[in-house]
């Protein structure tokens, strides 16, 4: 009888790679969404803000209360990382503690755990390369690549680099090899993560590492690599230049697509947020790109946020269009220098979170119905979740689950859909819904 696994991944998509690590170290093993049934159970833990640090003690708690008696229990990630003996001695139960150093050894950990309780720290972060399995998990034709690990950023409300350090690229040579392998596994579809993808190679003195990777992947491409597109994930303001915006437009694979945290546009906010940078050119340079599409985040209610300062920034997202927007409230940390500052109360922060999503949905709308009419490429992933009477779609320059679905419900060719890519014609929006009928292969 095989042995069984059952692994949750929270978080990011950072995390998500390292899940797919573990998956691939311990291949040998069945996979199941039976908790019950497992032999082995993972929480890969996300410990970024209050919110996830919360979700992932409950996945520890429902996990405990779910699997079998001789089951062993694994609590991995940044939470582990931030909060081992604090788990260790508030959640006694869990058999293997291990942070972020180490996914790549979970069976061994798995193998020491027959001795007794393992609380494992190694030094260091890990960061998959090329001779790291990987089960991707989630799409057939779609992958994550991870650039690096740390942050060299100084953001006074972020905790990131207490625990896991300076910014560590991996080399070109070891992401085009991983780039190259999932190819051959029939992957064609690509997503580039790190801390702050701009700053990629920036550790061993590469300024403009991200145009590297771009003309590297343009050039595989050429030579007859089956890779079809690409995106780039975390830009960082001060790290992102024009050249890297000019090497995305140039580039036969990379898509239009800018993903660009902000944080604030009140320039007391950001300097209390310890952010630099000057962007009002950069967004503008990535709007002159045709067929571009830009999104950002916001912290709302970061210490020395006034109303004048909100409104502000409420004032000028209605001057620049974005594409996706996301607000999050601000999460006090400890150990960072925003946790020491005098903080906005948690019923302004959620008034001012209503008000500004409010002016985000009716122009996110007032953009979906736009869209009626209009012919894209997507990018076909298989049956919806809405409906097993839809195929769920994603706008080819889209990352996957962030920016949305299209649905699609009609097709004018007679061969039956697939995974792949597809010309479509967007035919109607019911509230936030995107459906669309497909035109032909792309």
């Amino acid at each position: 009888m095989s042995k069984k696994l059952h692994l949750v991944s929270l978080g990011c998509t950072k995390n998500l790679v390292d899940s797919e690590v573990m998956l691939g170290a311990l291949s040998e093993y069945e996979n199941t969404q039976n908790l019950s049934e497992a032999d082995v159970v993972i929480i890969n833990t996300c410990g970024f803000i209050e919110a996830a640090k919360q979700e992932s003690v409950q996945s520890i708690l429902n996990a405990l209360q779910s699997k079998r008696k001789d089951a062993i229990l694994v609590a991995s990630g940044c939470l582990s990382e931030r909060y081992a003996k604090e788990l260790k001695q508030e959640i006694p139960e869990i058999d293997i503690i291990t942070g972020v150093g180490d996914y790549d050894k979970i069976g061994e950990l798995i193998e020491l755990r027959k001795n007794g309780k393992v609380l494992s720290s190694q030094k260091g972060v890990f960061l998959a390369n090329e001779n790291h399995k990987r089960v991707i998990s989630g799409s057939k034709i779609h992958a994550y690549i991870k650039l690096s690990e740390g942050c060299n950023q100084k953001c006074s409300f972020c905790a990131i680099p207490s625990f896991k350090g300076k910014l560590h690229s991996r080399t070109l040579e070891s992401t085009l090899k991983e780039v190259k392998n999932l190819v051959k596994q029939g992957f064609r579809d690509f997503s580039f993560i790190a801390q702050d993808s701009s700053s990629y190679l920036r550790d061993v003195g590469v300024k403009d590492g991200l145009v590297q990777l771009i003309e590297s992947i343009d050039k595989l491409a050429k030579e007859g690599l089956e890779i079809k597109s690409a995106r780039i994930l975390y830009l960082y303001p001060s790290t992102t230049s024009k050249r890297l915006i000019t090497a995305i437009c140039d580039s036969t694979i990379f898509q239009n697509y800018f993903d660009i945290p902000l944080q604030h546009i009140s320039q007391k906010v950001l300097k209390t947020m310890g952010r630099e940078g000057e962007f009002q050119e950069l967004l503008q340079a990535m709007r002159a790109v045709p067929n571009s599409f830009v999104r950002t985040s916001f912290i709302i209610g970061h210490p020395s946020e006034e109303e004048e300062d909100f409104g502000e920034l409420c004032d000028w997202i209605q001057t620049f269009c974005f594409d996706r927007m996301n607000f999050f409230g601000f999460s006090c940390e400890e150990g960072t220098k925003s946790a020491q500052l005098e903080q906005v109360s948690q019923k302004t922060i959620n008034a001012r979170l209503k008000r500004i999503n409010k002016i985000f949905l009716k122009q996110y709308k007032k953009d979906l119905e736009a869209l009626v009419g209009s012919e894209i490429l997507v990018i076909l992933e298989g049956k919806s979740a809405e409906s097993e009477y839809f195929y769920s779609a994603r706008d080819i320059r889209f990352a996957p689950e962030i920016d949305g679905e299209i649905l699609i419900n009609d097709k004018e060719i007679k061969e039956d859909l697939e995974i792949g890519y597809y010309r479509v014609k967007i035919t109607e929006v019911v509230g936030e819904n995107v459906l669309g009928c497909v035109l032909g292969r792309a």
